[in-house]
């Protein structure tokens, strides 16, 4: 019982530490990309694929779903070609700049393959993000519990979304290309009264 116990508080801490997300260092990969004129849409185009980051509206209100999607086409050749990631290609990270945090986001990591149809691109809805660690401040962790919940608080927040996955270049040798495609888009969220 002591064994589980103790297993269980490491992957607890384990999840706590991973989900303190507080950055206050500007050479950080969030801030890789210009953050200056950034708007609702961004494409990018590596060799064969395409990538688009998407944020439906310039600005929200509170309380209002905030919707970003991301879309990964296949312009090659072929009539398919199959790409391996972690649990989705896609991934959400945000800066919210009013306040200086960063919005992780965490995915599990199994090796998932999935086909893409020439012209038929795969897409991702965001589904929420962040996390905090018990040394956090309480406006910290307040903020980072209306992000998990989908409740983005007014300020100014940019999505330093990318895609991550592999392509089989080498059927013998297994031999993989790697690609990881960055965009960013922002959006603010106004107070609703």
């Amino acid at each position: 019982m002591k064994k589980i116990s103790l297993i269980l508080s490491f992957m607890f801490l384990s999840i706590g530490l991973f989900g303190c997300q507080q950055n206050n260092d500007k050479n950080g990969d969030s801030e890789t990309l210009n953050t200056e004129n950034l708007g609702t849409k961004a494409e990018v185009t590596e060799g064969e694929f395409v990538y688009r980051l998407v944020t439906e509206k310039a600005e929200y209100d509170e309380n209002e779903p905030i919707k970003i999607y991301a879309e990964l086409e296949y312009i090659g050749d072929k009539e398919k070609i199959e790409i391996s990631h972690a649990a989705s290609p896609f991934y959400f990270p945000m800066l919210e700049t009013t306040r200086n945090y960063e919005i992780g986001y965490a995915m599990d990591q199994p090796a998932i393959r999935t086909v893409i149809l020439k012209g038929e691109p795969l897409r991702t809805q965001y589904r929420g993000s962040g996390g905090y660690g018990s040394e956090d401040k309480k406006e910290y962790i307040e903020f980072m519990k209306r992000i998990m919940n989908q409740e983005f608080p007014m300020g100014h927040y940019v999505v330093n979304g990318n895609v991550y996955f592999n392509v089989i270049v080498n059927e013998e040798t297994e031999k993989k290309k790697e690609y990881k495609l960055k965009a960013q888009v922002e959006f603010k969220v106004n107070n609703s009264n």
